[in-house]
């Protein structure tokens, strides 16, 4: 089941941090940050071996006895991070791209908005409440 889900901006500055449990969110935001490094490192191996630079599913980022983290990254270099507890051996990595296309079509949507300057924290309810019904609807 998915704990967490980040958006890192183009800067590598947070934009929206949600967790199931509020408590852990500064260890999630930890591993957040622990991803990027991970994140530049497979751009860096994509654009080096010439590979289809359209894939923007980035895999498995970080794995401990906890939990693990995927990536993504969007064409406008926003990354996207789930956090899923290791115990959970029943997702697999095709439900898992489809919860990066949904949070992804979610953001897109949240740029389309005139009032939402690309690059802000996402202070949305809308968008909020959809990663919630993601969080709920994985666990």
């Amino acid at each position: 089941m998915a704990v967490c889900i980040g958006f890192i901006g183009k800067e590598n500055s947070p934009l929206f941090l949600r967790c199931i449990n509020p408590s852990q969110e500064l260890q999630f935001h930890y591993i957040m940050h622990t991803c990027i490094d991970f994140v530049e490192e497979k751009i860096i191996q994509s654009n080096k071996s010439g590979s289809d630079v359209r894939e923007l599913y980035l895999g498995l980022l970080y794995s401990s006895e906890e939990v693990k983290a995927y990536g993504f990254v969007t064409n406008t270099k926003v990354k996207i991070v789930i956090i899923i507890d290791s115990t959970n051996s029943l997702l697999r990595d095709n439900e898992i791209r489809a919860i990066f296309r949904k949070l992804h079509n979610a953001y897109t949507e949240l740029v389309c908005n005139p009032f939402y300057t690309p690059g802000d924290p996402i202070t949305s309810k809308s968008f909020g409440a959809l990663v919630d019904e993601l969080l709920a609807s994985s666990s």
